[in-house]
């Protein structure tokens, strides 16, 4: 357990400024604003999927905020999607620069021929986030998908 110590309120600032990064990428995905997501990330972010969090192998690795349109609008194929976030931690906090991992599980609700279906994935998103011009962007987010479970819904 990490000891507690006073922080300025600008590190305060900066540390609720990154979480609340974090909640907008969720709700973005959930409310399908694929250009609100995009918005997150820096022009030169890069975005890795890992989607077996074992494999060192990325199965997609994008190098720009535009290569990000085609990823978050393939979340309109699903008839709803709820993204839970859990823990989040900082690991290194620098005035413009910060290190981090968050944990998320994500809803994926499918509907075909009137059979709904439901996949859970656990994720965790290792990520880098630096400030310009005052606000918090991704640098870089890799997904890492540690399980994931399907089953049908009633």
């Amino acid at each position: 357990m990490s000891k507690h110590i006073r922080i300025s309120p600008e590190e305060a600032a900066d540390r609720l400024a990154i979480r609340e990064l974090v909640e907008a990428y969720a709700h973005c995905a959930d409310r399908r604003d694929a250009n609100g997501q995009m918005a997150l990330f820096t022009e030169d972010t890069h975005f890795v999927v890992y989607m077996n969090a074992k494999d060192p192998t990325p199965s997609q690795e994008l190098h720009s905020r535009e290569e990000l349109a085609p990823v978050f609008a393939d979340l309109n194929k699903y008839d709803a999607t709820t993204h839970f976030l859990g823990q989040s931690t900082i690991f290194t906090l620098a005035a413009e620069r910060v290190t981090g991992e968050a944990y998320c599980l994500a809803h994926h609700v499918t509907v075909d021929n009137e059979q709904r279906r439901l996949m859970i994935a656990s994720l965790r998103y290792n990520d880098t986030f630096v400030k310009r011009d005052g606000a918090w962007l991704f640098a870089e987010r890799l997904l890492y998908v540690d399980w994931l479970e399907e089953r049908a819904l009633s």
